[in-house]
């Protein structure tokens, strides 16, 4: 009886760790997340094709009102199929079509608060986030922690970059996500500022596969978050912003109404890099937040600011750069910082109206505050303030501005997210555009804000001008972010360079490293709706001739895009359809000669292609050929230089 007793209990036992288990696997069943109750912590863990790509790694929170990481009840769980399809004009392709398997993991904590965490699990992606219930009279509570965490085996490596320390650099404008990525480093190396790393964060698993980790649906409503470093074991965890961050303005936790749900945090997975660069998933799972009654034209633009710096924001230089863009045909003008005391407004009005009489529409540049940092360059005070924001807004529509560019943010902070989407929402009001430099990663805001058109977030091409040693790995940056940055969302890097040399005269300054091809496929290979270019009048007539032509022509929309080949840190080649016109562009970071064999079944047989490249001696040559064998076409790319296939179908 004694025995039968025991057996009762250990079949009971057996029962019950099975009832704690729960999986939930992509429409085609390879990537798989695996979630178990052990001790009253929630874990989940991650397998693609039956291979590891996240160990045991904990879910939960700690807040004010309890603790929802330890002690927990599993008491229920539901599963169901989303599938979704929507059109965005401004991200890497244009019609997307989400099917994802769903499951929502219902819990208690300690107190029987109720909280759920919902994970949707497409082909290659998955997304999570928690969701707490109110309970009683208790209707807000702050998020001391999160609990969440990403456990990779420690023959990782990874390809990522460090957060800063906040209130450092130029003007104590930092934190700002521009800083140096690390390409294939072992798990356990250190950040350099020991504060962790910033989204999107790359990872390969051996040979079992790549993960790439980044978060959408930041809003108002919460923070951003970063990793940590890992732990001795592999394991990373989410961290808040930094106390110093904004000159200390702004609580570090965030604070959200009940019911509320943090955002996303999203995993792509896969055992090669086609889904990485061609994922979604930062757009799949977050709505609109507001309708817009505008209609935003998306395009080209130059600025002087990169190539000529701040003595070029005065009314003639201005006037030069808008006769440029006439001349290229593009729609947009930047006029960059001190244009409010260099130019004036009287001025300004009638440089606006001087660029439309050439039919060329203006973005004005903006700081974000004058409070959180050191600086100086106007206009400041203007954007963090709702008052003083919406009257200037008012009078940019007035005078037909179509878009500004906001400036040196400085923060994660919820109070920040805030700012961005107050500016976002006024902005939208009176029809403007907007783009943020010195700023964080958008987070799914191409679909949440109808106006938003790009982030720079990266080291972007200002660095090319100040630094010569950052010429020096243009190519090695360039190769990384179709991987990484790009692939969760738009990148204004105001790039394409085709100065020689990295001043006003052409003729001294930093020196260009890579070739012109390079650059040209910089246009193609770097993503965002609104791009201004870095050229400069002068290369109207010392830049060669086709390079000018192709910058006439190159969208910056894409309705497909499509990864063909590379690797972070090496070279990438990928092709992107705009409308019938397929572009295939590839650049070379490496120091030999790269040959590849590409299937390009997006080229037509028989069909003519328009092949940039660059000759033995580095320069620019332009060849057309047939398409003979789209599944063998054979491409040969210099080091540091790069290629663009172009076949119209029109």
């Amino acid at each position: 009886m004694k025995k039968l007793h025991l057996l009762l209990i250990c079949i009971l036992t057996i029962s019950f760790a099975k009832a704690q288990e729960l999986v939930v696997s992509s429409p085609d069943s390879n990537l798989k997340v695996n979630l178990q109750l052990e001790a009253g912590s929630l874990l989940y863990s991650v397998t693609y094709k039956d291979k590891t790509i996240l160990e045991a790694s904990p879910l939960g929170l700690l807040t004010n009102i309890g603790d929802f990481s330890k002690k927990l009840s599993l008491i229920g769980s539901e599963k169901s199929v989303v599938d979704e399809s929507y059109i965005l004009g401004r991200i890497k392709q244009s019609h997307i079509h989400y099917s994802a398997n769903k499951l929502v993991v219902k819990l208690t904590n300690a107190d029987f608060h109720a909280f759920n965490v919902i994970f949707q699990v497409s082909n290659n992606d998955i997304a999570f986030r928690y969701e707490i219930q109110k309970k009683g009279e208790t209707a807000s509570m702050v998020i001391l922690k999160e609990a969440t965490g990403f456990d990779f085996p420690l023959y990782t490596t990874t390809f990522l970059s460090p957060q800063s320390d906040p209130m450092i650099g130029w003007k104590r404008t930092k934190p700002s996500y521009e800083e140096v990525y690390k390409v294939d480093a072992p798990i356990t190396e250190r950040s350099q500022y020991g504060r962790g790393f910033t989204f999107p964060a790359l990872f390969r698993v051996g040979e079992d596969g790549w993960a790439l980790i980044s978060e959408t649906g930041v809003d108002s409503k919460y923070c951003a978050s970063r990793l940590s470093d890992a732990d001795p074991n592999g394991l990373y965890t989410l961290e808040f912003p930094m106390p110093e961050e904004n000159n200390g303005n702004g609580t570090t936790t965030p604070g959200i109404g009940l019911p509320g749900n943090t955002p996303w945090r999203t995993i792509t997975v896969a055992d090669n890099l086609k889904p990485i660069v061609e994922t979604t998933i930062p757009w799949d799972v977050v709505k609109p937040l507001y309708e817009t009654k505008h209609q935003y034209r998306y395009g080209r633009g130059t600025w002087s600011w990169i190539m000529w710096q701040d003595e070029s924001i005065n009314y003639e230089d201005q006037v030069r750069y808008i006769d440029l863009a006439a001349s290229m045909g593009y729609e947009y003008v930047l006029i960059d910082s001190w244009w409010d005391v260099n130019i004036g407004y009287d001025r300004i009005e009638e440089l606006i109206k001087y660029a439309q009489s050439k039919n060329v529409d203006v973005f004005l540049w903006y700081s974000s505050s004058g409070y959180w940092n050191d600086i100086e360059q106007g206009p400041i005070n203007i954007m963090d303030n709702a008052i003083a924001r919406k009257r200037e807004m008012k009078w940019m529509e007035k005078m037909g501005v179509k878009g500004i560019k906001v400036d040196f943010f400085g923060g994660d902070k919820q109070e920040t997210m805030r700012l961005y989407e107050g500016i976002l929402s006024d902005a939208d009001d009176y029809g403007l555009m907007a783009v943020f430099h010195g700023c964080t990663l958008p987070r799914g805001w191409e679909r949440m804000y109808p106006n938003y058109v790009g982030s720079e977030a990266v080291l972007a091409s200002e660095t090319l001008i100040f630094s010569q040693h950052m010429n020096d790995i243009e190519a090695m940056n360039a190769s990384l972010h179709p991987f990484i940055r790009n692939a969760v969302g738009c990148m204004e890097f105001g790039g394409t360079l085709l100065n020689k040399r990295h001043n006003r005269t052409n003729d001294g300054g930093s020196i260009r490293k890579t070739t012109d091809a390079f650059q040209l496929a910089t246009a193609v290979l770097f993503q965002n709706p609104v791009q201004f270019f870095a050229l400069a009048p002068n290369n109207l007539t010392d830049g060669p001739h086709a390079a000018i032509e192709f910058m006439k022509d190159v969208p910056t929309t894409w309705d497909e895009t499509v990864f063909l080949d590379g690797y972070p840190g090496k070279y990438c080649v990928l092709a992107r359809r705009h409308k019938d016109n397929w572009y295939i562009a590839g650049v070379n970071a490496q120091k030999d000669v790269l040959k590849l064999t590409l299937n390009l079944p997006m080229l037509s047989k028989g069909n003519e292609a328009v092949c940039y490249k660059d000759d033995k001696q580095r320069q620019l040559v332009v060849d057309k050929a047939e398409v003979k064998d789209p599944a063998k076409v054979q491409i040969v790319i210099q080091p540091e230089g790069g290629i663009i296939l172009v076949q119209s179908n029109e």
